[in-house]
């Protein structure tokens, strides 16, 4: 660990070239982890899993002091609350962390498995099987629980990880890779299969973007600038992540009570995450809308709303005009914008001018309703009658999630082990010649 933390404390001087070596000596490393890696099997990588979420809780206190001090900087650069709750690291959270690696160890192994089979009329013996994509590199900014998340996604499927995981928290990183390389080491795993670039900044980032042949596919997960930048500027394969302007749907049908709590949670529960909802659209045929007004308002919810919605506010509830960018808006705080539309071919419409293909919900009692918003919104994930806070991969079963896509090749939603892996085509035979 100490190697580590000297090497990412240490700035990188000299030209380009020397900055592109020493970058393109990570990925060779990690090219060499990653074979290491292919040729273990399930119960050697579980016991990878398991190493790391003991590390993490031996030496909780080691990532809360690098953590504090990350903090630090950024209120005293005036950071914004979401962006540290983000940032922040607790005793529960770190839990949460080690929960997440004990889950991944437990779920079924993808490398291996056999997408399909057949014998073919010539007796050629055709499998199409799961295979890891070799070395995956991730940039993100201020989120230290993806370094684990994705850390130990890539070891169950089998794959060597480059990390960029930003400035803001560089001091927790740091601790967290340390503490990962280490657990790597102590059961028999190359310690490169989980690396970083952030000693070399953006220009480290940018060589890495541009990194083809040499890394497999590139995940960037963040905010839109973040994204853009990555999808722009790489010549490696990417997986594009997208924002979260989600939406809520409530019919004339929805039962009140049933979309105050949901609603609240959606909004509440943690408001700096990407499946927070934050449009809110409401027939004018239903009854809720003073409802939720006022508890969104007693929550400390700050309201955005079209004039329908000014003209029906209840007693003590305040407003203010919302505008398209508050339609086109990812807040990810504790503010959402409110329209009222007279059917649901104008919330669709809504819907399909505004979202960013994240997360949309309907909150409703009639089934034709929910079928067609089902088969008409074209989203990653789309939720009938629960919180959008559960489109997340450690809440759908995946154990965690390198990010969720809102492309629509190879990957689409939260991404967890099978969404790492490829495909490789076997063919056996018997000497048998094309004809």
């Amino acid at each position: 660990m100490t190697e580590l933390i000297e090497n990412a404390g240490a700035s990188l001087s000299g030209e380009a070239e020397s900055l592109q070596t020493a970058v393109h000596a990570i990925t060779d490393r990690a090219r060499s982890a990653s074979r290491q890696l292919a040729r273990a099997n399930r119960a050697w990588k579980d016991r990878a899993l398991l190493a790391m979420g003991a590390a993490l809780q031996a030496h909780e206190q080691l990532i809360l002091k690098a953590n504090s001090a990350d903090l630090e900087l950024a209120q005293a650069a005036g950071t914004s609350a979401a962006l540290i709750d983000r940032m922040r690291l607790t005793p529960e959270r770190i839990k949460a962390l080690t929960a997440a690696l004990e889950n991944l160890a437990s779920l079924p192994d993808p490398v291996g498995t056999v997408v399909r089979g057949q014998t073919l009329p010539n007796g050629l013996r055709l499998r199409q099987v799961q295979v890891p994509m070799g070395v995956v590199a991730a940039i993100y900014e201020a989120r230290p629980n993806v370094t684990v998340d994705i850390a130990g996604l890539a070891l169950k499927s089998g794959n060597a990880v480059i990390l960029r995981g930003g400035s803001a928290v560089s001091q927790t990183n740091i601790a967290l890779l340390g503490v990962i390389r280490d657990a790597l080491e102590e059961v028999g795993l190359p310690a490169d299969a989980v690396q970083s670039v952030d000693a070399y900044g953006r220009e480290g980032a940018a060589v890495l973007m541009r990194a083809r042949g040499r890394v497999d596919v590139l995940i960037p997960r963040g905010g839109h600038e973040l994204i853009q930048t990555v999808v722009n500027n790489s010549s490696v394969p990417v997986i594009e992540t997208g924002e979260g302007n989600v939406h809520i749907f409530i019919d004339q049908s929805a039962s009140v009570s049933s979309a105050v709590e949901i609603l609240l949670n959606s909004k509440t529960q943690r408001p700096s995450v990407c499946n927070t909802v934050e449009t809110l659209l409401v027939h004018a045929g239903s009854a809720a809308l003073p409802a939720v007004l006022t508890s969104l308002s007693a929550a400390g919810v700050r309201l955005h709303a079209d004039e329908r919605v000014l003209g029906l506010l209840p007693a003590g509830v305040q407003a203010e005009l919302a505008t398209d960018d508050d339609w086109a808006r990812e807040y990810m705080g504790l503010e959402i914008a409110v329209k009222l539309v007279d059917s649901m071919d104008e919330a669709i419409a809504h819907i399909r001018r505004w979202s960013t293909g994240h997360t949309e919900a309907i909150l409703s009692n009639d089934l034709s309703n929910t079928e067609r918003f089902v088969a008409e919104v074209d989203s990653a994930a789309v939720i009938v009658n629960a919180s959008t806070r559960f489109t997340d991969g450690g809440e759908l079963g995946l154990g965690a999630e390198v990010g969720i896509s809102t492309q629509k090749l190879h990957a689409r939603g939260p991404m967890g082990l099978s969404e790492l892996t490829t495909t490789k085509w076997i063919v056996h035979g018997e000497g048998q010649v094309r004809g």
